[in-house]
């Protein structure tokens, strides 16, 4: 697997608040999408069917940020994407939000591979070969 990942995000209106600063929630979204155009180009999805109904997917475990330095509507930000552990069942990816030189934002998610069948508890299983 890839270990690092970068892509860009420009910053629209509606994502900042009054002061118009990017709300610091928004940065969820963005790290989210940011894993998701990472598994993509690995060719693979964050969540897909199996034939016998069973979802295979990637619940988050935790997550968090801190905020380092303002962004604002019409800063296009460099999103840095780096697995930083990869255990048997779950990833742990450090994902930065740099603005020419700026760290603006540092998140970390980590996320396990699960699989989720109708009417059964989501079990925890080993990352499939990829």
């Amino acid at each position: 697997m890839t270990a690092q990942f970068t892509t860009t995000r420009r910053i629209e209106f509606c994502e900042t608040d009054m002061a118009g600063i990017v709300h610091f929630a928004n940065f969820y979204i963005y790290m989210e999408q940011a894993e998701h155009k990472f598994f993509r180009s690995l060719g693979l999805e964050t969540m897909y069917e199996n034939e016998d109904g069973s979802v295979i997917g990637w619940p988050r475990v935790s997550a968090s940020c801190s905020f380092k330095a303002p962004a604002t509507f019409n800063d296009i930000l460099e999103v840095h994407l780096n697995v930083i552990r990869k255990g048997v069942k779950s990833l742990t990816m450090q994902i930065d939000f740099w603005r020419d030189d700026t760290l603006v934002a540092r998140g970390q998610l980590k996320t396990a591979c699960c699989l989720i069948k109708h009417g059964h508890p989501i079990e925890s299983i080993e990352i499939p070969a990829i």
